[in-house]
């Protein structure tokens, strides 16, 4: 029996200790009310300002949003110029809000992609919040979760090399803490707006037991009673992890 398949049910409660979000649809929403696809990243932010508010009020202690994925650079120059201008202004104009809020800021992801004075800011963000601790808020930028599984697998043996020769002894624990999301718990509850139901190569290490919540609400009209109605549902589901309800109630 492998170590994960003994490990015990970890406690959960009403509110999700930890919130992953893919923020789906800005574009779509600024589409319908035909306006610039430009338009619905910005009103996009508002969202999150709500989000991190709201789930600051009901006791959420992770918040992790993807806000730009490795396969988002595909999408048109001109959108992509815009995401990256609204990360830095964004940076700028909210960092001394989140500190004074209790927020701790991170971001993971392959960041060497991104312009040195972007690095730069999100080097200072991280540092001025980092003893924050209302609420840990994660944004994953060129993020992907097959990419994060694999400089992971690649750190590991680069740390331990003699792995290559024993590949039998690798387990998850090892493995773990080099993932991104290493200094959190696993997610409870991943919402999804914008009608999609998929993961999108989003944390598909760390959502193995996560209860999964989609909605056609786009990203910008995600508002404090749309994220009750999601804690609502996520708290009438039974988490078995594995187990059978029978054995849930006995323990």
């Amino acid at each position: 029996m492998s170590k994960s398949s003994t490990q015990s049910i970890p406690d959960y409660s009403a509110v999700p200790r930890h919130l992953a979000i893919i923020m789906d649809g800005n574009g779509r929403w600024a589409t319908r009310r035909m306006l610039p696809r430009t338009a619905g990243h910005i009103r996009g932010m508002q969202a999150v300002r709500r989000a991190v508010e709201a789930c600051g009020k009901a006791g959420v202690e992770y918040l992790t949003l993807f806000a730009f994925s490795s396969e988002n650079w595909r999408r048109p120059q001109e959108e992509v110029s815009l995401l990256m201008r609204l990360f830095v202004q964004t940076l700028e104009k909210e960092v001394g809000k989140l500190r004074k809020q209790g927020v701790r800021l991170r971001v993971i992801g392959d960041l060497s992609a991104f312009e040195p004075r972007l690095q730069e800011l999100i080097r200072q963000a991280e540092e001025s919040t980092q003893h924050n601790t209302a609420l840990q808020l994660t944004i994953a930028a060129n993020y992907g979760g097959r990419w994060d599984i694999l400089q992971a697998t690649r750190r590991l043996l680069a740390e331990h090399p003699e792995l290559a020769q024993s590949p039998e002894s690798l387990d998850e624990e090892m493995l773990s803490p080099y993932l991104s999301m290493s200094f959190a718990p696993e997610p409870d509850l991943f919402v999804r707006t914008g009608g999609e139901q998929r993961i999108s190569n989003f944390l598909i290490w760390q959502l193995a037991y996560t209860e999964l919540y989609f909605t056609d609400s786009y990203w910008p009209d995600f508002d404090a009673d749309a994220l009750t109605r999601a804690f609502e549902w996520y708290a009438g589901r039974e988490r078995r992890f594995g187990r059978t309800s029978a054995q849930l109630a006995g323990r």
